[in-house]
């Protein structure tokens, strides 16, 4: 398997060609699994929010002034959710409207102007598809597409890449009913493959190195339709909920 970091100079704005850009940037063989950060998504999507539009609620202003956050983005971060699951040391933890159990919505300010905030986009499946169709339009080479953001983890210290959409691509490889090498079924094991592979891909995208595309060649997959619905834990089978 090689991983192959794809750089961008270009600073997406809403409306960019993303297609375009990237096929520009490298070339694409048939069974490619493209990674790519959910950042240049939302700008190309134009889920980037000047914060001096944004009017606090007095909900957003109580949690601010608690938590020393800025109100505007708290009312994002609210906006953005579906309730809040955890608030501690700082720390909004929330449930997005895509089912995401994050940190802040999602809502980012990094790698942005001063003054804006990246919301998540709308649906990161859907736009994962659109990017899969395009290529394929392009170049008639059949790939697949993940859409990565970074989410902290509730037993381990650090951050890790993880997918929050997907197209092409089976995310969970299920080994039960297989025998393990002592003969043994296997009966709960399923790894979540998408999951893994946009942490690799973190390992050469960086934050600051302009490198927010990557390539995984030759790396074998299933390429039934699935859904990132597919990784998301229901909460009747979650024990911290």
């Amino acid at each position: 398997m090689k991983i192959n970091p794809v750089h961008i100079d270009k600073e997406i704005i809403s409306g960019d060609n993303l297609t375009k850009i990237i096929l520009n940037s490298t070339d694409v063989c048939d069974g490619d699994i493209l990674v790519i950060a959910q950042k240049i998504i939302s700008k190309q999507e134009g889920r980037l929010v000047e914060l001096s539009t944004v009017n606090p609620s007095l909900l957003s202003e109580g949690i601010s002034s608690q938590y020393k956050k800025d109100p505007r983005v708290v009312e994002l971060v609210l906006s953005e959710s579906k309730r809040i699951v955890r608030m501690k040391n700082g720390l909004i933890i929330t449930e997005t409207k895509n089912g995401f159990i994050c940190a802040n919505s999602g809502i980012d300010e990094s790698n942005v102007v001063n003054g804006f905030a990246t919301l998540l986009p709308l649906n990161s499946d859907e736009s994962a598809e659109q990017l899969r169709k395009e290529i394929f339009n392009e170049t008639g080479k059949t790939v697949a597409i993940i859409i990565s953001d970074t989410f902290g983890r509730p037993f381990r210290m650090g951050q890790t890449n993880c997918a929050i959409g997907i197209s092409g691509l089976q995310p969970i490889l299920d080994y039960s009913g297989t025998f393990d090498s002592f003969n043994r079924m296997l009966r709960v094991t399923a790894i979540a493959i998408a999951d893994e592979l946009s942490s690799a891909a973190e390992l050469v995208m960086g934050k600051t190195t302009k490198c927010p595309v990557v390539i995984i060649r030759n790396y074998s997959f299933n390429s039934d339709k699935h859904s990132i619905q597919d990784l998301i834990r229901p909460e009747n089978e979650d024990l911290f909920r």
